[in-house]
C-alpha cells in the first residue's frame, strides 16, 4: 500500500512538473513578438515579472542617451509594479528617442505602451511636463498629476518601416524621462482606422470587475490593461466559468474572459443604460469598442435585445447577445465627433421585444490621431543607421533622420517630397571616422553633397562614390587616402559637373604619374582639379600661401 502512495505520489509529482513546462512554453509562446523594457535598470540586465511573468529587459540596446536613476524608497513602497522603480531621464539634447525593431516589421498592427513614474527621483520634487512622440508625429503631452501618480500612454499604431521609434522631446518644462516601454503585435484586422492614423487609448473599461484590480497579460494575450468600473447604479451580473465547466467563446478582438464574465445590467423597472462623456475635443474624433456576453442561461419565455444610440442617433442594432459568446461591436473607420458642448453620450435601450435590460461587459474609447508628417525613405534610414554604425558616429543622430525638420540629423540635409524624405547631404567632417569610405554610402542615392574631410579614412577613393548620380560637392581633404582617383569622379570634377576636393596622391587618375617633390606639396595642402591642370601652391619667404586658380 505504501508503494501504491508512493507510485502515485510520484506520478503527481511528474504531472506538476509536465504542467509548470507546459504553462512555461505557452507563456513563451504568447510573449512571441512582445518587447519589454524597463527602463534605466542597469546594462543588460532583465528579469521576469513576479505577477505576469513577462520577461523584461534594460533599454542599454534602444537608446543612446540619458541618465538611469532610482526612485526614492518611500516612492518604491506605494507601488508594487518594479517597471516603476527604476527610470531613465534625458537632461542633454531636445529629442531624445528608442528605436524599437520587432520581428512582424512594418505592415504589422501595434499596441505601444509608454509609462512613467515620476518618484522623485531627482529630489527636487518638481514633476516635469514633456512631449512624447510616435515616430515623426505627436502623440501625447506627459504631465503627472503628483509625484507618486502612474501614467499610462498607449497607442494602436500601424509601423511604415521595419522600426518603431519613440521620442521624448523637451519643451522647456523640466528635463524628460521614462519608467517603461511595451509593444504588443495585434491581430492586423481589429482596431482598425483610416489610412495615416493610429489610435490613442482614452479608456478601456471592465464592467462589474470581480477583482476590483486592473487585468492585463497573461489574461489578456494582448496585455492590454481592463480597468476596473465599479458603481452602485447598475446592477452587476457575473459568470463562474469553472462552474459547470462553462469556456467563454472568444473573437477576433479576444478581450479576457476574466472581463466577460462580468457584466452590468440594470433593474427591469429600467430600460435603458447611460453614460455621458463631458468636455471632450470637439475637433477630435473617438473610436468605441464595445465588448458584449450573455451571462445568464435564458428561459424559453426570456430575451435581451437592445439598441445602441450615440448623441440620439441609432447606432447599433438590434443586439441579442449570445450565451458566453463574444460580440464586439465598434465604430467605422471615420469615428464619432462629440457635440458643440463636447459630450458624448450613450444610451442602451431595451427593445419593445426585449423582456430583459440591457448589459454591457467591456469597452474600450480612442481618440484618432492623424499621422500628418512623412518619415525619411526606408533605404536611406538603413543607409545612414549602417554609416553609424560602421564608424560609431557620435553625433544625437535618434529618432528619424529627416522629420520632424525641427530635429533633423547634426549633419545631414534632407529634400521633403510627398511621398517621403530623402537625404541630400551629408557632413562627417572631423568625426572621427577610421577605416575605409563605407559601402553604404552608395545607398545614399539622392546626396548631392558629400564631407569626409579630416577625418582617418584609408585606402582608395571607390567606385561607386562616382555613381552617385546627383552629387555635386565632394570632400575628401585631411585623410590617408590613395589614388588613383576613379576616373567617372575625375571626369565630372573636370567637366564642372562635380566640386571635388583631395590631397594630391588621391588627385590621380590611371594614366598619370603622382606628383613629384619639385611640383607638389605636402598632403596636407590638398588640390582642385580644373581645367584638366592640377593647381601648385606658391612658397614666399614671409609665408605659406595657397592660392586656388
Amino acid at each position: 500500500m505504501m508503494l501504491s502512495k508512493n507510485l502515485l505520489l510520484a506520478a503527481l509529482q511528474g504531472a506538476f512538473v509536465l504542467i509548470t513546462v507546459l504553462l512555461i512554453q505557452a507563456r513563451a509562446q504568447a510573449q512571441s513578438g512582445f518587447i519589454s523594457i524597463d527602463c534605466g535598470i542597469s546594462e543588460n540586465s532583465s528579469y521576469t515579472d513576479e505577477t505576469t511573468g513577462l520577461a523584461y529587459i534594460s533599454d542599454t540596446n534602444f537608446t543612446e542617451a540619458g541618465e538611469n536613476h532610482e526612485i526614492t524608497p518611500t516612492h518604491k513602497l506605494q507601488t508594487d509594479e518594479k517597471q516603476f522603480w527604476n527610470l531613465r531621464s534625458f537632461p542633454q539634447g531636445k529629442r531624445n528617442c528608442y528605436t524599437l525593431k520587432p520581428v512582424h516589421g512594418k505592415g504589422q498592427r501595434y499596441l505601444i505602451r509608454a509609462r512613467f513614474m515620476y518618484g522623485n527621483y531627482d529630489n527636487e520634487n518638481t514633476i516635469p511636463k514633456f512631449d512624447l512622440y510616435i515616430g515623426v508625429d505627436f502623440w501625447s503631452t506627459i504631465l503627472l498629476k503628483y509625484t507618486w501618480s502612474v501614467h499610462n500612454e498607449e497607442i494602436i499604431h500601424v509601423a511604415l518601416s521595419d522600426y518603431v521609434r519613440v521620442c521624448l522631446v523637451n519643451t522647456g518644462f523640466g528635463v524628460p524621462f521614462i519608467s517603461a516601454l511595451e509593444l504588443r503585435p495585434l491581430n492586423n484586422e481589429t482596431y482598425v482606422s483610416e489610412i495615416g492614423t493610429s489610435l490613442n487609448l482614452y479608456g478601456r473599461f471592465d464592467f462589474a470587475s470581480a477583482t476590483d484590480r486592473t487585468t492585463r497579460y497573461i489574461d489578456d494575450v494582448y496585455d492590454r490593461f481592463w480597468s476596473p468600473v465599479q458603481t452602485e447604479v447598475w446592477k452587476p451580473l457575473n459568470v463562474s466559468l469553472r462552474d459547470e465547466n462553462n469556456a467563454m467563446s472568444m473573437n477576433l478582438y479576444e478581450p479576457p474572459s476574466a472581463v466577460m464574465s462580468t457584466a452590468y445590467t440594470r433593474n427591469n423597472s429600467y430600460s435603458y443604460m447611460g453614460m455621458n462623456w463631458i468636455d471632450l475635443n470637439t475637433s477630435s474624433r473617438y473610436f468605441f469598442f464595445m465588448h458584449f456576453a450573455e451571462l445568464k442561461k435564458l428561459r424559453t419565455n426570456q430575451t435581451r435585445e437592445f439598441d445602441i444610440f450615440i448623441n440620439g442617433k441609432l447606432w447599433f442594432g438590434p443586439l441579442a447577445p449570445l450565451y458566453l459568446r463574444q460580440t464586439t461591436i465598434y465604430s467605422s473607420t471615420t469615428g464619432i465627433s462629440p457635440d458643440t458642448e463636447g459630450n458624448i453620450q450613450i444610451f442602451i435601450n431595451k427593445t419593445a421585444n426585449s423582456t430583459l435590460p440591457p448589459l454591457i461587459n467591456a469597452m474600450e474609447i480612442y481618440v484618432l490621431n492623424e499621422l500628418s508628417l512623412k518619415e525619411t525613405d526606408q533605404t536611406d534610414v538603413d543607409a545612414i543607421l549602417n554609416i553609424k554604425r560602421v564608424y560609431g558616429v557620435k553625433k544625437n543622430w535618434q529618432g528619424d533622420p529627416c522629420a520632424p525638420v525641427t530635429y533633423v540629423w547634426d549633419g545631414l540635409n534632407c529634400t521633403y517630397a510627398n511621398s517621403s524624405h530623402r537625404i541630400t547631404s551629408l557632413d562627417l567632417s572631423s568625426s572621427g571616422l577610421v577605416g575605409e569610405i563605407s559601402p553604404y554610402i552608395a545607398n545614399l542615392r539622392m546626396l548631392q553633397s558629400l564631407d569626409l574631410s579630416n577625418n582617418s579614412l584609408t585606402g582608395m577613393v571607390p567606385e561607386y562614390i562616382g555613381q552617385l548620380s546627383f552629387l555635386r560637392v565632394l570632400n575628401l581633404k585631411g585623410n590617408n587616402l590613395k589614388g588613383p582617383l576613379p576616373a567617372l569622379l575625375l571626369e565630372r570634377a573636370n567637366n564642372g559637373s562635380l566640386s571635388l576636393s583631395a590631397e594630391a596622391n588621391v588627385m590621380v587618375n590611371k594614366n598619370s604619374t603622382s606628383p613629384t617633390n619639385e611640383t607638389s606639396s605636402s598632403s596636407s595642402l590638398g588640390y582642385w582639379c580644373k581645367n584638366n591642370k592640377f593647381v601648385v601652391p606658391l612658397f614666399s619667404t614671409i609665408g605659406l600661401l595657397y592660392f586656388v586658380l
